[in-house]
């Protein structure tokens, strides 16, 4: 990974940017948190925001507050170049800019994640995924696979930091269907680079609490409560990631939790074929 862009010298100002106060040890804090249900203690510097009512449907009046405030300090932790915890369709996942090479890096340490492996770009809309990916599919089939549980593979535009990904020309897109991380995606205004809340290797988090060995090196854990029932294995699968960097063809990298309905979409609504070796 080439040297890292600056990010983290702006937490101060970006914090004092959107109404946050500096805490202890640098980290943009409010006076007030709010902490999840847990069987312990969070880590020391661990802080924690709890999204009112379902994190995945937005909130109404008279919670917008608070769902205001877990967008403004997510924001701010982002553009310091911090790692935040958040809740998707599918799983708990870990964000940072895709364009702070150094956030990226923390990424790949925390988890012990093999550089080799790509990171997903998670996007607020599917308008974003022109800017950042050569698009050969209909714009109806991005539609129909987005927002949802699934990962599209593309080939990567210009647009996009050279220390993500830098081994290959493509790029998973997430836009999941999940109402806080959209809305994060598109206040933040750029690229999020996303990946499992969890150490490489294990279980994925359907819940705060199945990763609170990773607490101490995150700036913010936003709590949107379990993840559909909170046990169900077909949850634990992530996104069902599909290649379609192959005009007129498609590839199954992981089937995930979405595979029937993908598969479907794109072969009989769009007669796409899929490529040898994809197990579809």
């Amino acid at each position: 990974m080439s040297p890292a862009r600056p990010c983290r010298g702006l937490r101060a100002a970006v914090a004092a940017s959107v109404g946050l106060s500096e805490g202890p040890g640098g980290s943009a804090r409010r006076g007030r948190l709010l902490r999840p249900p847990s069987p312990a203690p969070a880590a020391p510097g661990a802080r924690l925001l709890r999204l009112p009512g379902s994190g995945a449907v937005r909130a109404a009046s008279p919670e917008r507050a608070g769902w205001t405030e877990a967008l403004r300090a997510a924001v701010a932790e982002l553009r310091a170049g911090a790692v935040v915890a958040v809740p998707t369709d599918t799983l708990y996942g870990l964000a940072c800019s895709a364009s702070c090479s150094a956030a990226l890096g923390a990424v790949y340490r925390l988890k012990g994640r093999s550089e080799a492996k790509p990171l997903a770009v998670c996007l607020g809309r599917v308008a974003d995924v022109y800017r950042y990916c050569h698009v050969r599919v209909p714009e109806g089939l991005l539609k129909d696979l987005l927002p949802g549980p699934v990962t599209l593979v593309l080939e990567r535009s210009e647009e996009l930091n050279k220390d993500l990904n830098p081994f290959t020309p493509l790029v998973g897109i997430r836009i999941p269907d999940h109402a806080f991380i959209q809305d994060l995606a598109q206040v933040f205004g750029g690229p999020l680079a996303l990946t499992s809340a969890n150490l490489s290797s294990q279980a994925s988090s359907l819940n705060v609490e199945e990763f609170q060995d990773l607490w101490p090196q995150l700036s913010l854990i936003i709590d949107g409560g379990p993840i559909g029932d909170g046990q169900s294995s077909e949850y634990r699968l992530g996104s069902t990631v599909v290649d379609l960097s192959v005009p007129g063809k498609f590839g199954i990298i992981r089937p995930g939790c979405a595979l029937e309905r993908t598969t479907a979409i794109l072969q009989q609504k769009y007669g796409l074929l899929p490529s040898h070796g994809s197990g579809s």
